[in-house]
């Protein structure tokens, strides 16, 4: 057989041990593997790189993708589809593996209708895609916000500050509330409920009261006073039709200030949390799922997506992995609401 890879959308740790997970698993067993350059542009343009090997060989514990990647979105391009399909027989494969998030495997999804043969692995950091436990780059990403917030801890206290800490999370506050646990915030504010500027007041004025002279906010970058007030860094849509969140870390600091009184500072995370060496989980995981997805292509089992059930790597079909996305399990707020004020 001839295998393709792709990995499309935002960078994450744990993408190339997906990648070399694969071509071991298919190098092992007499079969060729190319990976295609910068997502579903690649299959598009035949943009290529031989994987083998050698070309794998240390790239277990770097982040980011040796493949590079991209917001591609071939329906919003003229022929774009089309272009997709000829590219996949032009290079002879036979399978193609797409590991990425909702937009790179809403994109398999329609192909895989089309008669194209395409597997799906799962990659978000913001642990939003359904019907996995967890996918590879969240643990990472909790972990590297978590730091940051223990480091916030001691500077806040040492100047009697509150403050508010801009995690990654567009539509759902997974990274918010693990870190925000993690990390012992004293106020979470996430996507999935509307921002309450008066429950956050009069909660961090209670912890001033007891005699805390410091507070730590964190807030998801999709967190918002409504659905028509999300902050934007810019209006202009991108292929998926995504705007770019950012700046309600900002807005949230100064209206605490104003209300409360008490010096508030901000700290933004963004790109820090999808950089860098991955977590051991996110190596573990990311290899387990490279060695699904070959199988899965090994099987003929086209149109499945791999993923973590339980202590399981089991499959779904693409259709309902991306049907809805996975939001917070607001057991997991109420939980940290134990810890507010």
């Amino acid at each position: 057989m001839k295998i393709g890879i792709l990995t499309g959308g935002g960078d994450c740790p744990g993408l190339n041990p997906v990648i070399r997970g694969i071509v071991r698993k298919a190098n092992n067993e007499g079969h060729e593997v190319i990976g295609l350059r910068h997502g579903w542009r690649g299959l598009m343009e035949k943009e290529i790189l031989l994987l083998d090997l050698n070309s794998i060989s240390g790239i277990l514990h770097k982040g980011g993708t040796i493949l590079g990647t991209s917001r591609t979105n071939p329906y919003k391009s003229e022929d774009g589809a089309e272009k997709v399909k000829n590219g996949f027989k032009e290079l002879g494969l036979d399978a193609l593996i797409a590991i990425g998030g909702e937009d790179t495997l809403g994109v398999a999804t329609k192909l895989y209708k089309e008669g194209v043969n395409v597997i799906g692995v799962p990659k978000t950091i913001d642990n939003d895609l359904c019907s996995t436990d967890f996918t590879f780059g969240f643990d990472t990403a909790v972990n590297v916000a978590t730091e940051c917030i223990d480091r916030l801890h001691t500077t806040a206290e040492s100047h009697d500050r509150v403050m508010v800490v801009e995690v990654m999370g567009r539509h759902a506050g997974w990274i918010a509330a693990y870190s925000g646990i993690a990390g012992g915030a004293d106020y979470i504010l996430i996507p999935e409920i509307p921002i309450n500027l008066e429950e956050v007041y009069t909660s961090l004025k209670k912890r001033h009261k007891r005699g805390k002279n410091f507070s730590i906010v964190v807030v998801s970058e999709g967190a918002a006073f409504d659905e028509s007030e999300l902050c934007l860094q810019e209006k202009e849509l991108d292929q998926f039709g995504h705007v770019r969140l950012g700046g309600i870390g900002n807005m949230l600091g100064k209206l605490i200030e104003e209300k409360t009184g008490f010096e508030t500072r901000v700290t933004v995370l963004g790109h820090i949390q999808r950089g860098g060496t991955p977590s051991a989980f996110d190596r573990v995981l990311g290899t387990r799922f490279g060695i699904k997805a070959y199988d899965l292509v090994n099987e003929g089992k086209f149109g499945q997506m791999a993923c973590l059930q339980g202590n399981e790597i089991v499959s779904v079909p693409l259709e309902e992995a991306t049907a809805e996305l996975k939001t917070l399990d607001l057991k997991l707020y109420e939980l940290a609401k134990t810890f507010f004020g």
